[in-house]
């Protein structure tokens, strides 16, 4: 097992998550993914939490616009048509249950636990349940790794490859 290469997280990231979040970020082991300005998209959170609390939601998408756009997409019927394309499709079941087995390697780069031993995140493998935490894990995995993270991404309004920042990141 592999722990994802994350580099060190800088205080203006956490400046910036705490921006995107409108509170501090907890537990943060690393970006998984950023704006093409350099900005967080995806923070990968610890396990278990400093305060002992089991968090399943290794990927966790912060981005404001991300979010709004996922949370948009499950305003609508779309998470019933990727639910019906999940039990209908057996290649895109399959994929998913590898997707699943991915982000609980992940995580378990980071420590295990108990409490959440082979749960991951989203209704994975089975169900689509949260597209904020499959489409978190579509971004820092990258295309290809989680196909209904992708779909979603791809119906969504929002884009990684444009930025809507209101502060330009470290990178612009």
């Amino acid at each position: 097992m592999t722990t994802p290469p994350f580099p060190p997280v800088s205080e203006a990231d956490l400046a910036v998550l705490r921006s995107q979040l409108g509170r501090p970020a907890r537990d943060v082991v690393g970006i998984a993914a950023r704006c093409v300005c350099g900005n967080p998209t995806v923070v990968a959170t610890a396990p278990r939490l400093a305060d002992g609390t089991p968090f399943p939601t290794f990927y966790y998408l912060s981005h404001p616009a991300a979010t709004a756009a996922m949370s948009g997409l499950e305003a609508t019927q779309v998470m019933r048509t990727l639910a019906d394309e999940l039990s209908e499709n057996l290649d895109v079941a399959e994929a998913y249950r590898v997707a699943h087995r991915a982000y609980l390697a992940d995580r378990a780069g980071f420590g295990d636990v108990a409490e959440i031993d082979g749960i991951s995140a989203g209704g994975m493998p089975t169900r689509v349940k949260c597209l904020h935490a499959l489409a978190a894990h579509a971004l820092a995995a990258g295309p290809g790794v989680n196909p209904i993270g992708d779909r979603a991404l791809a119906m969504s309004t929002w884009s990684p490859d444009r930025c809507v920042c209101a502060e330009p990141g470290p990178g612009a």
